[in-house]
């Protein structure tokens, strides 16, 4: 029952916020305008990120208090926001804000759940647990966190994407916390279904409102964080598996994304239509359709997630 009030709870704080950042957005001209390699063809306010965060943090600590978890997600997603909204705000004045103070500042957020006792400690075995060397766990545990912050930010780029994407993720990831008894875990996943369902609403085509990058780096930083401290403690080398395929769609469109860009001799930093949902859509799906085949494919993998963890743990 707690699970239930705490994701109502979250879905009820973003609810009510959405629409008063969108009023804020529209009175600021804080909206995302169309370009030439952007889907959408009216400008659409940002600021949604900020919803998000609020919902999340709000009832974390409402329903959690102050521990590791929900202070490093809070700490760690401030700074995801504030840096996030500086960049809508350069893209609602049509400038590209610079990538390097993004990478530095997602790099030290990476860092923030060591500071909390969060990292991918080591693997269990009948024999016991196979700790790892504590400069690859720290290592193990930044690449992880870093490369989520990123992959949810690239597949934002078609209404409602990213926060069904999340959804599929996080409930994958509660049902795991959960059969673990990682209670802590579960409540935070389950949180960030009740404010990514409550977005969504206001998300979906066509989009009302987006999240911008504050709200797709916050989104993968929190899933990231619930996968080190879930799926991730006490996994055997083969439940490893869990939060890689409850992650699946993220992972596998930036590696494919990744290595077009390599073999083209691209930047990799440098945006483009080589995601999975730019070629459904030249194929002539159109948005619902788009989404609604990736959400299948992010179904699939949860699926596939969840009978992993069932057969092997």
């Amino acid at each position: 029952m707690q699970y239930v009030i705490a994701a109502v709870a979250s879905f009820g704080i973003v609810f009510l916020c959405v629409p008063l950042l969108r009023r804020l957005a529209l009175r600021l001209g804080f909206v995302d305008r169309p370009t030439a390699r952007k889907i959408h063809r009216k400008p659409v306010p940002l600021m949604g990120g900020a919803g998000l965060y609020l919902g999340i943090v709000l009832s974390l600590f409402l329903f959690q208090g102050a521990k590791p978890l929900s202070l490093t997600i809070s700490l760690g997603g401030v700074f995801l926001v504030v840096i996030g909204l500086l960049d809508d705000a350069a893209k609602s004045k049509g400038r590209d804000f610079p990538v390097w103070p993004r990478i530095i500042i997602y790099a030290g957020v990476a860092t923030v759940p060591l500071l909390f006792g969060i990292r991918i400690v080591g693997l269990s075995s009948p024999g016991g647990l196979i700790v790892l060397p504590e400069w690859f766990s720290n290592f193990a545990s930044i690449a992880w966190v870093f490369a989520l912050i990123n992959m949810i930010n690239f597949i934002d780029g078609v209404d409602g994407l990213a926060s069904g994407v999340s959804t599929l993720s996080s409930i994958t990831l509660f049902i795991a916390a959960v059969y673990k008894g990682q209670l802590d875990t579960a409540l935070l996943a389950v949180i960030l279904v009740g404010a990514c369902i409550a977005f969504l609403i206001f998300n979906f085509y066509p989009a009302r409102i987006f999240m911008g990058d504050a709200g797709a780096t916050f989104l993968g930083y929190t899933l990231a964080v619930i996968a080190v401290d879930g799926a991730f403690k006490s996994a055997t080398l083969v439940t490893v598996a869990v939060p890689l395929l409850a992650l699946g769609v993220p992972i596998l469109d930036t590696t494919v994304v990744m290595l077009r860009r390599l073999l083209s001799g691209k930047g990799l930093h440098r945006a483009d239509k080589l995601h999975t949902h730019h070629i459904l859509m030249r194929w002539g799906l159109t948005q619902i359709q788009t989404v609604s085949f990736i959400y299948l494919i992010a179904a699939l993998f949860s699926l596939l997630s969840i009978v992993v963890l069932l057969a092997l743990s």
